[in-house]
């Protein structure tokens, strides 16, 4: 534990010109004097630890000593790929080593160079989690997480209607989707790969053994193989509809885009007034209704003939209303 603290306090000072006793005790979660008493550790040990005294005093390296002890370990250079989304490593309880990799770079990096990540930081931030609702880590998210990042088997107990169900999974993969975890894993009994919510997840076994991961297997591609094929699953119904110009750009933001995509591609020549007539695939005439709302007069729904006719009716109810 102290020769981990003390490589972090020898990269720390390597990093920065200098700095206080004060924020070396921050950094290393320790107290001042127990910064002191390492520093003179450092000093016993050849490591040219310098402290100058005073109020603007502090430690620094002297004589140019760069440590060659910046060798990033496996699982710290593999959250070093992660580090833009923080709250993601974090959940998944990789956040100390992502410091640490973050910290060995830093002190890797030429002077000149060195305030690269901090300019980054400021200037990129990746917030995945929706709008209007507060998200909820999964109580088993570490140890899923775990069981990914070391490819070992794991049992899991999750709920799948009223029931719970146990499978032994092979977790490839982790994706978080607006907010939502969800585990890419192969079922061996059904040597198939499916997708599961982590916060159903209501038990996990392991760590099991390890298992032989498919190198070829691609896990933004599976993941966005497996998004179109549910939103396709939903789509049960059609819309027979009229976009005007405007209506065909804001169609994207009304509906899913892959319903938008759908109706376009279906749509045929503009008439003489810039409409066009288009087939959009939907979920229910309920959902067609709530979506199609927001096109206002950019929309004229022609089937089928009961959505048609509530359309019709809240353009009388809305007449009446702004008439009045």
């Amino acid at each position: 534990m102290r020769a981990a603290r003390l490589i972090k306090m020898v990269l720390l000072l390597q990093s920065r010109p200098s700095m206080t006793a004060a924020e070396l005790a921050k950094e290393l979660e320790v107290s001042e004097r127990t910064v002191t008493r390492d520093a003179q550790a450092l000093s016993e040990a050849g490591v040219p630890v310098y402290a100058d005294r005073g109020r603007a005093g502090g430690y620094r390296l002297i004589g140019g000593y760069r440590t060659r002890l910046t060798g990033l370990a496996r699982g710290e250079a593999e959250a070093l790929f992660l580090s833009g989304v923080p709250g993601a490593l974090r959940d998944m309880g990789l956040e100390d080593a992502a410091s640490a990799a973050r910290l060995k770079v830093s002190a890797a990096l030429l002077p000149s160079v060195r305030d690269a990540p901090r300019t980054a930081a400021q200037r990129f931030h990746l917030d995945a989690p929706g709008w209007f609702r507060e998200p909820e880590t999964p109580e088993l998210l570490p140890a899923v997480a775990e069981a990914v990042w070391d490819d070992r088997c794991l049992t899991a107990r999750y709920r799948r209607g009223e029931a719970e169900v146990e499978r032994t999974l092979e977790p490839y993969g982790l994706v978080l989707k607006a907010g939502a975890w969800y585990l890419c894993a192969r079922v061996p009994d059904a040597d198939a790969f499916r997708t599961y919510r982590v916060d159903r997840f209501t038990a996990v076994g392991g760590p099991g053994p390890r298992f032989a991961r498919d190198e070829e297997f691609d896990l933004p591609g599976f993941w966005a193989a497996q998004a179109e094929r549910f939103a396709r699953s939903l789509l049960r119904t059609e819309v027979v509809v009229r976009l005007s110009a405007q209506g065909v750009r804001r169609l994207g933001h009304a509906v899913d885009p892959l319903c938008a995509r759908e109706a376009l591609r279906s749509a045929g020549e503009a008439d003489a007034r810039g409409w066009v007539t288009a087939t959009l695939p939907v979920e229910s005439e309920e959902v067609a209704h709530a979506q199609l709302t927001a096109l206002g007069p950019e929309v004229e729904v022609l089937a089928p003939a009961a959505l048609r006719d509530r359309f019709a009716r809240d353009a009388a109810r809305l007449a009446l209303l702004y008439r009045g």
